[in-house]
């Protein structure tokens, strides 16, 4: 670990500490969100955002803010597709690496009985299982924790008690939020990761994320799908082909001249085409995917230090368009 990524780490907030404030407010909040509380014969508090709730598009922003641990600022604003109008999630952050890569990132497979889901939020960094907390030197000791699963199903008592043991919390003291790829609240959770996936890739390249002092990033909505697959198809091109990251760094020029071509989803040879057809292509498993596919279309790198600014990429409105259904 270099002097820039100790700095960074001695001003780490307590993730899940700060994000039960979240929680709070979600609760205070139930029936504008349309979000329910899950009412089951097992511990902790679990909140359906889309299973069986009807979910919205603010209960989406507040899935997104609780995946974040409340580090970033994330709005619906205009934009638009290849000509036509078209809404985009922006997300913003002066603390990039704490909201993203130590909450947000869905790095956290949680597979108990028949249950499945995929974890995110700030339960992770207490969980530390992942090799990308070791890499960068950080975890927590929390009270409770808060987290996100993306799934169709709501979690079993069992999960609940396994993620609060990997956790090193009492199983009352977990929340879950919950909601699917194929909803509006889960639809747009995976969309906010537009910074999220800039990140991980530069770390993924040997980056030093230390570097970065802030970010923002948006991404067309796609529709709301009619099934779990379509959706991963759908979140994942509205990033890959839509997503546009704008990063301030600090440091030298010739790294990021180095490795910015790298960085956007075209750097993959397999870049081109929807992603549901290449997650059919790989037997829908997506460890035999060309890992550098994952990142947005465009990134722009602003260094502070030296004024330079870099682009890299760019959007591909034509996949997009069959993506979307629109052609």
């Amino acid at each position: 670990m270099n002097d820039d990524d100790s700095d960074l780490l001695e001003s780490d907030p307590i993730l899940n500490d700060s994000t039960w404030d979240l929680v709070h407010q979600i609760l205070g909040s139930l029936d504008e969100l349309r979000v329910e509380p899950v009412d089951y014969d097992g511990p902790g508090l679990i909140l359906d955002f889309g299973v069986d709730a009807p979910g919205s598009l603010a209960a989406g922003l507040a899935l997104a803010e609780v995946c974040t641990a409340g580090l970033a600022d994330i709005s619906i604003v205009p934009g638009e597709m290849g000509g036509l109008g078209w809404p985009q999630l922006f997300v913003q952050s002066d603390d990039p690496v704490e909201a993203c890569l130590f909450s947000q990132y869905a790095g956290w497979q949680i597979a108990v009985g028949e249950y499945f889901a995929m974890g995110s939020g700030p339960m992770r960094a207490a969980a530390n299982k992942e090799e990308l907390f070791e890499k960068l030197g950080y975890n927590e000791e929390a009270f409770g924790v808060v987290g996100v699963l993306e799934s169709g199903q709501l979690p079993t008592a069992e999960a609940v008690e396994e993620i609060a043991s990997s956790c090193n919390v009492d199983p009352d003291q977990v929340a879950l939020l919950v909601a699917p790829t194929a909803s509006i609240a889960g639809n747009m959770q995976v969309i906010a990761r537009s910074v999220e996936t800039s990140l991980h890739k530069l770390l993924e390249l040997g980056f030093d994320v230390g570097r970065i002092e802030s970010a923002c990033g948006s991404a067309p909505i796609s529709p709301v799908a009619k099934d779990d697959l379509t959706g991963i198809g759908l979140t994942n091109d509205a990033i890959l082909y839509g997503g546009r990251v704008t990063l301030w760094v600090n440091g030298d020029d010739d790294s990021i001249r180095e490795i910015g071509p790298e960085v956007p989803s075209s750097a993959s040879p397999i870049y081109g085409k929807p992603f549901l057809e290449i997650f059919e292509a790989a037997d829908r498993d997506f460890y035999k995917i060309d890992p550098n596919l994952f990142s947005p279309a465009e990134i722009l790198i602003h260094n502070v230090q030296t004024g330079s600014a870099f682009h890299f990429g760019g959007i591909d409105h034509s996949v997009l368009k069959k993506s979307f259904g629109l052609e």
